[in-house]
């Protein structure tokens, strides 16, 4: 059997730790007893709480274990905090390669040694990860960059580990209900396609590049410029950028920063990274921001990003115009549309705890709200009712929990609704553009008509598999005619609702977010409603008096 020798000693970890039951889910059992390690040893229940327990056994499963604990760690509607919490504790450090093998991968990738490629190269790591190990080093010009090169043998260790992460996958969602109503399988494909992305420094320097570009211009914020000529998928060389960490308090106090001030320019980076460029920095931890001493942000890091696309657009548009309502109903079908589940959701159900969680900041002002602690209770909702965010919106949410956080720890004041409240309402009011809501009708409408196309098609190969299973069925095209017309005039009615029903919503929606907007226009809106009114009515009733005839 493949990779015996890793289930082997995964077996054995997970027992020594007391977690006999993910042995149990997995379907590990056959390898080792619940009760004892292999070396005779008692499972260590009592020393550490179970949250810790998993964080240990990440850490002694290895580099692989480590990057999907921190993977994990950014999906707060999976994790309850306690496991959260734990899991960002997860440090990415390992012992440093030797430099004779940082020499030789550099040759490898190119065609140089790095005294050859560098006016100065330190043989001393500046930093030593499961996966990189980073040197500094000068060109030319003098410039200072930073060199990452990748460790070797690492690629193949972890595709060997994503082989059993997808094995152990398939197993749970068999034996275990919770994995299944959680798409496990879906979920282990995700982390592999991330964590092959942070393998590959080509990815990460067009990371860097697209960040450069968004930003351009941007007097706030510094990326380090990307040197294509020694960077490969294996060695990415990055300008060094220079600064205090953005937590390191006495240094910033010595820049002469305001940490207020500092505070509002980091979060509103962010949050044009979501809602302005829709491609943000999936990790904003403090390690990964260096202030200068101008104040600028110097930002790190480019390996995990995360990408808000048209569909993840619609969702947070969803989400927020059903709060802005204040409609239980509404947010509870917000959640059942955008949650990712395998499992039937109670809508009865989950519209009371939507209730319930308006109740709890009910007449509460924007500025006393901590974002935090509602993105956390909504979040208990989700998992109370088995529902998971699409990853990117996961990645949205815990950037939302983070960037709270930093902007909390440099001002006691910060209020993080305050600066994310126009984001929002900007959003809600360009998901009801007018515009916009043409161009989702006309897609719908496209979708109807091929399947429109589709539909003989589709239906002539039902018949052919019923055929081939021993069922006769007989039926002339001519019997078609009537429900084909039929379902053609309801599908017409349908597209007309749609595009009077998506008009009256963006009004109402525009008119209880941003009032001034629509005042100046309200006598030309009340005509053109009545019109549009007039229109649907008088088509309604030509295609009903039309059908009528026909019967006769």
């Amino acid at each position: 059997m493949r990779h015996q020798d890793r289930y082997l000693q995964i077996s054995r970890i997970l027992s020594r730790h007391g977690l006999g039951y993910f042995i149990d889910a997995l379907g590990l059992e056959r390898w080792v007893r619940t009760d004892w390690d292999f070396l005779g040893r008692p499972r260590e229940r009592e020393r550490h709480s179970r949250a810790e327990h998993v964080r240990l056994v990440m850490e002694e499963l290895g580099p692989t274990a480590v990057k999907i604990g921190q993977i994990l760690s950014t999906r707060p509607d999976l994790l309850p905090p306690t496991f959260q919490r734990e899991l960002e504790k997860l440090q990415d450090s390992a012992t440093p390669v030797p430099y004779e093998t940082v020499r030789d991968a550099v040759h490898e990738e190119l065609g140089q040694d790095p005294e050859d490629l560098f006016v100065n190269f330190s043989r001393t790591p500046l930093a030593s990860a499961s996966i990189g190990q980073a040197h500094t080093a000068v060109l030319d010009d003098g410039t200072q960059v930073v060199v990452k090169v990748r460790r070797p043998g690492v690629v193949e260790e972890v595709e060997g580990d994503l082989e059993i992460l997808r094995t152990l996958a398939v197993q749970a969602s068999r034996r275990w209900s919770v994995a299944a109503d959680y798409d496990v399988v879906g979920l282990a494909t995700d982390f592999a396609d991330t964590l092959r992305a942070e393998l590959d420094y080509l990815a990460e320097g067009h990371n860097a590049e697209r960040f450069a570009r968004n930003f351009e211009g941007d007097p706030d914020i510094r990326i380090p410029t990307v040197y294509w000529e020694t960077t490969t998928s294996r060695v990415i060389t990055l300008e060094r950028l220079h600064g205090v960490k953005i937590s390191d308090e006495a240094a910033l106090a010595e820049y002469g920063i305001d940490r207020s001030a500092l505070a509002a320019r980091a979060t509103r980076l962010l949050a044009d990274m979501v809602f302005e460029h829709g491609f943000f920095h999936a990790d904003p931890h403090p390690g990964n921001f260096l202030i200068e001493p101008s104040g600028r942000i110097g930002l790190l890091d480019y390996g995990m990003v995360g990408e808000v696309d048209e569909r993840s657009r619609e969702h947070l548009a969803m989400l927020l115009a059903a709060f802005d309502r204040r409609d239980p109903a509404r947010i509870a079908a917000a959640f059942a549309t955008v949650g990712v589940t395998e499992h039937r959701v109670d809508r009865v159900r989950l519209t009371t705890d939507c209730a319930h969680l308006l109740r709890t900041y009910e007449g509460l002002p924007l500025g006393k709200i901590s974002v935090g602690d509602i993105v956390r209770d909504v979040l208990e909702i989700l998992r109370r009712h088995h529902l998971a965010l699409p990853r990117n919106l996961a990645l949205v949410v815990k950037m939302i929990v983070m960037t709270e956080g930093l902007g909390a720890s440099l001002d006691p004041e910060f209020q993080l609704g305050r600066i994310l409240g126009p984001y929002a309402r900007r959003l809600v009011r360009k998901h009801f553009d007018p515009l916009v809501l043409a161009k989702r009708v006309r897609q719908a409408g496209l979708d109807v008509a091929a399947l429109g196309v589709e539909l003989p098609g589709q239906l002539g190969r039902v018949l052919d598999v019923l055929d081939r299973d021993g069922i006769s069925v007989s039926l002339r095209t001519e019997e078609l005619d009537p429900l084909i017309t039929r379902v053609e005039r309801i599908g017409n009615r349908l597209v007309v609702g749609l595009i009077v029903s998506a008009g009256v919503e963006a009004l109402a929606v525009i008119a209880s977010t941003d009032p001034d907007r629509l005042k100046p226009h309200e006598t030309k809106v009340a005509a053109v409603g009545i019109a549009a009114l007039g229109a649907l009515t008088g088509y309604l009733g030509w295609t009903a008096r039309g059908h009528r005839r026909r019967r006769r």
